[in-house]
């Protein structure tokens, strides 16, 4: 299997507290996003995320207050060819599997991130 890592550095604007950034165009599952708090510099503690596809707005990671760095590994509900909600049968729990992304790239939104300041994002896709 072939991994690639994106790193994007975000900065919030000085009156809004909101930032943005993109990776390249990429090709594959989301294995992983890791949020590296800056060590002077850093996102308030209220700070929210949004990381999403920039073409057909598939949500990878959605997050308010985050306080600390962080590593997720965000995977999405499956489904049926019916289009019904696929559930693990004991406990009506949904299964998830890997996010894909296909030529496009991945929009990470910061708000609430206070006045230019800074925070890195490590996207690892496989």
């Amino acid at each position: 299997m072939n991994v690639i890592k994106h790193t994007v550095t975000v900065t919030t604007g000085a009156s809004d507290g909101k930032g943005s950034g993109f990776t390249p165009v990429v090709n594959g599952r989301i294995l992983n996003i890791i949020y590296t708090k800056a060590s002077s510099g850093n996102y308030a503690d209220t700070v929210d995320f949004v990381v999403t596809t920039e073409d057909t707005a598939i949500t990878i990671w959605d997050q308010d207050n985050v306080t600390a760095t962080a590593t997720v590994a965000p995977r999405q509900a499956t489904h049926s060819t019916a289009g019904l909600a696929s559930l693990y049968a004991a406990d009506g729990a949904a299964v998830n599997d890997f996010i894909y992304v296909a030529n496009e790239r991945i929009k990470i939104a910061v708000e609430n991130g206070g006045n230019s300041k800074t925070g890195t994002f490590t996207v690892i896709v496989g």
